[in-house]
């Protein structure tokens, strides 16, 4: 009888910990078969299945600043923790606009995002909730801080307080969203979200593109496991959101991309043989490339204006007819952005771009990328979708890496001269 408990207990030290699962299976400490949006262990008892651990993680800190201050230190040795400050009790007018003109660096340039609707509903939400607080202080101060310290890397100064506070604060958020992912509550979701919509700008105002991109991929594939619009269960069976009342991230990011840009009038890489070059001196064939290329962006801008249109539809879809008719128009803009892309490549064979292509087509690409993986998740629930999005995920992530490096490349490059080339953060 002894034997028999010493050999259970060996045992049990023996196995190892699952880390994975829902939180519900995890707490009865049973095995999970991590079907998302909700685990059938749970549905098939008549349990309330509580979700999965959070998705996010606090990234390494790229600031661009530091790597020219001469100061290696200078971007972990942070000032002391500002004390937040006591959340506002009406949210008026000029705190929507000033938030709405954070969440992207082409407002500097006056450009509408139209995301009021997005501002207010996160300055509401950081009445209550400290991590949307802490992350909407730190893209404030960032975005001050992006704006007094200008874009040119050599002039710019040791980090300032504000910059280190703004990288405290976004810290804070991060850490408070995991926290608050790791445990049950109907909030976690929209809290997630608000979050990462605030978690992209904060990285696009940092340059860190990666990042930026990982936050996207994110954020919408909590939308699509949790199901934050109608969807197709079966062929002739329509099923309402589960979460009707979740932060539509897509909508948001659609937004922020399709904002006009600015295109630049010369060469928009940093190879410096190219950009010293006056215009009359300069290829044909780089001339015609970036005269095509704004016309590329029209076309990518109408499909994105339909998508809005065809994504708030489905938002109101209530009958297995009209679902249908909207399989049929996201049919058509799936073939909208692959004619797209076979334009795209005509262009630049015709041109014969010199490669690396210029920045802003790269980002082009992002967003054609980013139209896809959204249409792609309308309205479906196939087996074989996770796998696609799997691959058109990869493939969105893989290019941000590559735009990254390139745009911190360009910064490098570009040194004291102004008006040459494109500002790749102005996106």
């Amino acid at each position: 009888m002894a034997g028999s408990v010493t050999t259970r207990k060996q045992n049990s030290k023996c196995r190892t910990k699952v880390k994975t699962g829902c939180t519900t299976c995890r707490i009865r400490k049973v095995k999970c078969d991590e079907k998302r949006p909700f685990c059938l262990r749970c549905v098939n008892t008549g349990r309330a299945c509580d979700g999965y651990e959070s998705p996010f993680r606090i990234f390494p800190s790229q600031p661009s600043r530091s790597s020219h201050s001469g100061d290696s230190s200078s971007a972990v040795d942070l000032q002391p923790v500002q004390p937040v400050q006591p959340p506002i009790i009406e949210i008026t007018p000029q705190d929507i606009d000033l938030l709405n003109r954070c969440f992207s660096t082409k407002t500097i340039l006056d450009v509408e995002l139209g995301c009021d609707a997005e501002a207010r509903q996160a300055l509401q939400a950081s009445l209550t909730d400290p991590s949307i607080r802490h992350a909407i202080s730190s893209l404030r101060a960032l975005r001050e801080d992006f704006e007094t310290s200008g874009d040119d890397p050599a002039s710019v100064a040791p980090p300032t307080p504000g910059y280190h506070y703004g990288l405290q604060q976004y810290s804070m958020a991060l850490g408070g969203l995991t926290s608050k992912m790791s445990s049950p509550g109907s909030d976690r979701l929209k809290s997630a979200l608000l979050c990462c919509q605030i978690f992209i700008s904060i990285e696009q105002v940092q340059k860190n593109y990666a990042a930026m991109i990982q936050h996207i991929i994110q954020g919408l594939r909590i939308m699509h496991e949790y199901r934050a619009r109608p969807y197709f269960a079966t062929v002739n069976r329509l099923i309402p959101a589960h979460h009707d009342q979740l932060p539509l991230l897509d909508v948001f990011v659609i937004k922020v991309f399709a904002a006009p840009c600015k295109f630049a009038d010369t060469s928009t890489t940093a190879d410096t043989s190219v950009t010293t070059l006056p215009p009359h001196q300069q290829p044909v064939e780089s001339r015609n490339f970036r005269a095509i290329a704004p016309d590329m962006r029209t076309e990518l801008t109408r499909i994105a204006t339909s998508s809005l249109e065809f994504l708030s539809k489905v938002s109101q879809v209530e009958s297995v007819g009209i679902g249908f008719q909207l399989l049929s128009d996201k049919a058509a803009l799936l073939a909208s952005l692959d004619s797209w892309l076979i334009d795209l490549e005509h262009v630049q064979t015709e041109t014969e771009y010199p490669r690396p292509e210029p920045i802003s087509v790269s980002f082009l690409r992002l967003f054609h990328l980013i139209l896809k993986i959204v249409l792609l998740g309308a309205l479906d629930s196939s087996p074989d979708l996770d796998a696609k999005l799997r691959i058109e995920n990869d493939r969105l992530q893989g290019l941000a890496n590559i735009v990254d490096e390139r745009a911190k490349a360009y910064t490098t490059c570009s040194g004291t001269s102004h008006g040459r080339g494109e500002r790749p953060t102005v996106r």
